[in-house]
């Protein structure tokens, strides 16, 4: 998956078109986000046990990850996702001695 938690996101179909927020939870298995403050649903409910309140709760579901676009920390703009792949370092991640980098497609900058 290309996005990670705490990546800036924005929807760019469905209900909530135009909005922005950043990725509180990631579902690998689904290929969906959990963004904060959007596609947010009412579930009304009633009490169940005594002292128990019923009322209308809100809630957010996970969005599909194809709804939604990164944006860019350098250029500030939504931008699909590339990577690349750096020289061998002294403090390589994989047995090659290579890392894995997420680069911005508009602007070629690291992410």
């Amino acid at each position: 998956m290309k996005l990670r938690k705490g990546d800036k996101i924005k929807v760019t179909v469905g209900k909530d078109q135009g909005k922005e927020g950043s990725v509180e939870k990631v579902f690998i298995k689904t290929n969906r986000v959990l963004v904060g403050g959007v596609n947010v649903y009412k579930r009304h409910s009633k009490p169940r046990a005594e002292g128990q309140k019923g009322g209308i709760l809100e809630f957010t579901r996970p969005l599909p990850v194809s709804n939604v676009a990164l944006i860019c920390p350098k250029c500030k703009q939504p931008t699909r996702v590339g990577y690349k792949i750096t020289a061998k370092s002294a403090q390589g991640r994989s047995a090659s001695g290579r890392k894995k980098i997420r680069v911005c497609r508009k602007c070629d900058q690291e992410i």
